[in-house]
């Protein structure tokens, strides 16, 4: 138990909010924020596609017509999508970065590693039992 991970990686966090705006909020177990980032995702790139970049009925979706529907997007569209994808990433970290210095105190005060959980001296600023740096106070 000594290495046990009390809190979330945020990297990880940030690392699947790039793969898909939301991902790394499903992974920060933030359910409500995961849902409206796979939600503006998807309002923005419906509105910003043109009709013409749709393959019509029975064209059916083909990575070519994915490729196309991409190269039809006007400019704008593209950045408001990458404006979305970083904004989304910065979010699931600071969420991650956030759940772990909650944790680095505890409930009776005492202040703990964030990432053995091990109770830790107060004079140092790195924790006796794992070497892991604690957060400053703020």
């Amino acid at each position: 138990m000594n290495g046990h991970r009390s809190g979330k990686r945020p990297l990880l966090a940030a690392a699947l909010a790039l793969l898909y705006p939301g991902l790394g909020h499903l992974y920060l177990r933030e359910w409500l924020r995961a849902l409206t980032w796979f939600g503006l995702t998807f309002a923005t790139v419906a509105i910003a596609l043109p009709a013409s970049a749709i393959p019509e009925n029975g064209a059916g979706f083909s990575l070519d017509a994915v490729m196309q529907a991409s190269e039809a997007l006007p400019m704008e569209a593209e950045i408001a999508i990458f404006v979305l994808f970083v904004l989304n990433t910065v979010d699931a970290y600071r969420i991650a970065q956030g759940s772990r210095t909650e944790q680095s105190t505890a409930a009776d005060g005492k202040q703990r590693c964030p990432n053995c959980g091990r109770e830790t001296d107060a004079d140092l600023e790195f924790c006796q039992w794992c070497t892991e740096p604690l957060a400053a106070d703020e």
